[in-house]
């Protein structure tokens, strides 16, 4: 009788513990890869299992439905996560929800589909975005010119840009490596793909890109870009029908006068910009602060803004991370010049030294943007030809999670922004 008494008691008590969720905390001290634990988030939802984000919670923590295979998976992916039973789990709902605390709860609804525009060709240089998706294991489509014209962009709700020049100036790289091989090359392969899609030039090609993704953004769609293809985007729409391409680039002269022809109300983040009119001078316009700056490598980081995490849930997603500081990295675009951003554009990241914005945001008709200044964020001057970087050295990566919140994102339930 006691034996059985015993035996009903230990029951009972299994039973109350009986953990119903996981924890993967984001904080400093704990999680061993934070960059795979958005790469689990994101394989749970592609699997149809219910998550939430815990914004403010331990770094912005994910909470998920405790299951033997996405245990497995965290165990694989060297991902820590903690066990949670239902009363654990009420009792930090309950936390998040006090009004006192800047915390929130957000439910994590589909996988978003991923789109990288990127060329078809590989490029002498390595992209942050490509391989911080393939590091975190989460699944992206490669498009280019073609599928964008022909618009495939209606297919997924976010897409990257990778470091173009929408310009049609190839980079702005004509003064040191014209004679190089792979400059000759891109730039023959660019024209032909112009060709092909029926434009006498490679800058209204990339102009007629640049429109279908600004529709894309206009519709609905989210988009993110780094280093050049940020500031390049929006000069290229601003110079809709404008040629300010030199004659090495397109084969006639620039449209005299073209700087007072710009029409700023079409660009998305930038107004007032002046557009450097040197071709042999890499920088597209006054928009990037590079030259300008006088930053120690030793002192260059950049601060995220605090947001509301009840009121403002999209910014606050957008800069999640277990510090609030972080190390500055330089690219083509290093950083913007804060004079030249719209007032109807959110800075995200600032470095007060330089008065620069480093990560931007904003709303374009029913879509959202993302502009990020800089290369690669574990890599501080990256030049052309350098190894891509090695992640497996750099799982916690502060840099790199704001790529990430930004490719998971669009899973959230939307709140208004308020800011």
């Amino acid at each position: 009788m006691q034996k059985r008494f015993i035996i009903l008691v230990l029951f009972l008590f299994s039973c109350t513990i009986k953990a119903s969720f996981l924890l993967l905390p984001m904080d400093e001290s704990v999680q061993k890869n934070h960059l795979k634990a958005y790469g689990i988030t994101f394989w749970c939802l592609n699997k149809n299992y219910k998550a939430s984000w815990l914004l403010n919670y331990r770094g912005g923590s994910f909470l998920l439905p405790d299951a033997d295979e996405i245990r497995k998976e965290c165990q694989i992916r060297g991902v820590s996560f903690e066990i949670l039973s239902d009363q654990e789990q009420a009792t930090i709902l309950i936390e998040i929800s006090s009004p006192s605390q800047n915390m929130e709860s957000v439910v994590l609804e589909k996988a978003p589909k991923i789109a990288v525009y990127t060329p078809k060709g590989k490029q002498p240089w390595d992209d942050a975005v490509t391989l911080v998706l393939t590091y975190a294991e989460i699944p992206f489509t490669p498009i280019y010119d073609e599928e964008v014209l022909s618009d495939q962009l209606l297919l997924y709700d976010w897409l990257h840009l990778h470091h173009e020049d929408f310009t049609g100036q190839y980079g702005k790289f004509y003064n040191a490596f014209k004679n190089v091989p792979w400059y000759i090359e891109q730039k023959k392969e660019a024209e032909l793909l112009a060709t092909k899609l029926g434009y006498t030039k490679v800058s209204h090609q990339k102009g007629a890109v640049a429109k279908k993704i600004r529709d894309f953004v206009v519709g609905g769609g989210f988009m993110f870009a780094m280093c050049s293809a940020t500031d390049s985007f929006d000069i290229a729409l601003a110079a809709d029908g404008v040629d300010i391409c030199e004659a090495m680039f397109d084969g006639d002269a620039s449209e005299g006068n073209y700087q007072t022809k710009m029409n700023y109300s079409s660009s998305f983040a930038f107004k007032d910009f002046t557009l450097e009119r040197k071709p042999e001078v890499y920088e597209f316009s006054d928009i990037d602060m590079t030259p300008k700056r006088r930053i120690p490598p030793d002192k260059d980081y950049f601060t995220l803004m605090d947001f509301s995490a009840k009121w403002d849930p999209i910014p606050s997603m957008l800069c999640q991370n277990h510090t609030q500081l972080i190390k500055g990295f330089m690219g083509q675009t290093t950083a913007y010049d804060a004079g030249l951003i719209k007032s109807n554009v959110l800075v995200m990241g600032s470095c007060e030294l330089n008065a620069e914005a480093r990560y931007i945001h904003g709303q374009k008709g029913k879509g959202m943007f993302t502009f990020y200044g800089g290369h690669d964020p574990e890599d501080f001057q990256h030049q052309v030809g350098d190894p891509p970087t090695v992640l497996d050295l750099h799982p916690n990566s502060p840099g790199y999670r704001l790529i990430l919140n930004n490719v998971l994102f669009p899973a959230a339930k939307k709140k208004k922004l308020k800011t």
